[in-house]
């Protein structure tokens, strides 16, 4: 099986390819991330460092307050988020923002998805080009290497 460099490597006594054991296992898509409720409430925050307040989220990720509110408590126990909550005109107002860890580790998973999209792409395909001019933001196009 040829490498992505094009050498061809070994098979080992049992057929696997020496050296790529595991190789897809992609053991750093962390499973509190890799859910599409907190892929979305951490993607928001991320384009917002002064934060969201808890409505803002609802709404950018089309979720109940109670399934909300639950992805929020998963998130902030596991120190990806900051939840601040006081009151604005006697109305309770909760806010919600990445704890630099939480963008660490939100970065570290967006890189290990791109190692995923790399590895997906047959032979000769080069990576996903995206936002080029008149596209959609955002937009991925696949094109010969």
């Amino acid at each position: 099986m040829p490498s992505p460099g094009g050498v061809k490597k070994r098979k080992d006594s049992e057929g696997e390819v020496a050296g790529d054991h595991g190789r897809h296992a992609y053991d750093r898509l962390d499973r509190v991330l890799h859910e599409k409720a907190r892929l979305g409430i951490l993607t928001s925050l991320m384009t917002r460092p002064e934060g969201l307040n808890f409505n803002e989220l609802k709404q950018l990720c089309a979720l109940t307050d109670g399934n909300l509110s639950r992805h929020i408590d998963v998130l902030h126990e596991a120190g990806l988020i900051e939840v601040l909550k006081g009151y604005e005109n006697n109305r309770p107002k909760t806010i919600c923002k990445l704890t630099p860890a939480g963008r660490k580790r939100f970065l570290e998973y967006l890189a290990e998805l791109e190692r995923v999209i790399h590895d997906a792409l047959p032979e000769g395909v080069s990576a996903p080009e995206s936002s080029k001019k008149g596209s959609p933001r955002g937009a991925l196009r696949f094109g010969p290497a």
